[in-house]
């Protein structure tokens, strides 16, 4: 069983590999009075990367945590220092993180026995739906939830915003392949003369349609492949950026395979057909017409 609380702490002073006076090691002889009394132990607690960067601490330093403002807490001691993991939950909060012992977080809350939740995991072959309805069926004053549906239930903003994010691209699609066919109309307009050249000299219709589509084609995989760098330095700027001012090592712009090829394939796909279009409209007039005569 896996027991998780979050208690906000104070760190009351603190010194970079120091030992506070009431640790310090004493040199007590036998006419002392602290002779034969044994110092207090100092546990230890894992304070994030960011707490470790903004307040000079490092693994060895001693600290004194307190539950309540303007109360000298006990002296701990950072055994280590972790990375927050990814999550964009926790992106704009600027709080600590500390993990402590669960009798130590007990102290700082002054609850005896009380967490505000904690995780219960099954066994391979165990069905989770199973255990939940077991556990609430005997339960009394808590209810147990799958973690999946926890984790909907708090992602639901990043769910709007997700679609948000495909309407934009839906919208920016549409308006690429009206702008793609426009380009690609004054272009094939531009060389009326050069396809009612090609349309005298014997050329077939097909053979000058599969030409400007070819054409388009490979226009339209060059611009995506440039597209794609353009996205990708993009992505390492916006990424670099924000990741330094969160400090955090959530990606917030990401171009994977998957994404590149659903762009090229789009692309492709749009400079076929308005390449193919552009082209039929042209051979189907006469080559003295397209001439002007």
């Amino acid at each position: 069983m896996v027991v998780r609380a979050v208690a906000t702490v104070m760190v009351l002073a603190a010194a970079a590999g120091g030992v506070p006076r009431s640790v310090a090691a004493q040199g007590d002889s036998l006419l002392s009075p602290t002779y034969g009394r044994r110092a207090p132990t100092v546990r230890g607690i894992a304070i994030d990367v960011r707490m470790a960067e903004d307040l000079g601490l490092n693994v060895g330093s001693v600290v004194r945590l307190s539950g309540k403002p303007g109360v000298t807490g006990a002296p701990v001691r950072v055994d280590a220092v972790f990375q927050r993991k990814a999550d964009p939950a926790e992106v704009a909060r600027r709080e600590y993180r500390i993990r402590t012992h669960l009798g130590q977080l007990q102290d700082l809350l002054g609850l005896d026995d009380r967490v505000d939740r904690f995780a219960v995991g099954v066994r391979d072959g165990v069905s989770a739906d199973s255990a939940i309805a077991r556990i609430n069926h005997v339960a009394f004053g808590f209810r147990a939830h799958k973690s999946t549906d926890v984790a909907v239930q708090s992602s639901r903003t990043f769910r709007v915003v997700e679609r948000f994010h495909t309407a934009i691209g839906l919208i920016t699609v549409v308006a690429s392949a009206v702008f793609l066919l426009c380009l690609l109309l004054l272009s094939v307009e531009e060389r009326r003369r050069d396809i009612a050249a090609l349309r005298l000299m014997g050329i077939s219709r097909g053979t000058v349609v599969r030409a400007i589509v070819l054409e388009a084609a490979l226009v339209s995989v060059i611009g995506s492949v440039i597209g794609a760098g353009i996205g990708w330095l993009a992505s390492v700027l916006v990424n670099a950026h924000f990741q330094q001012v969160y400090r955090t090592p959530l990606l917030f712009s990401l171009l994977t395979p998957k994404i590149f090829a659903f762009a090229t394939l789009t692309s492709l796909v749009l400079g076929i057909g308005a390449g193919t279009l552009a082209a039929w409209r042209l051979v189907r007039t006469p080559p003295l017409a397209l001439l002007g005569r």
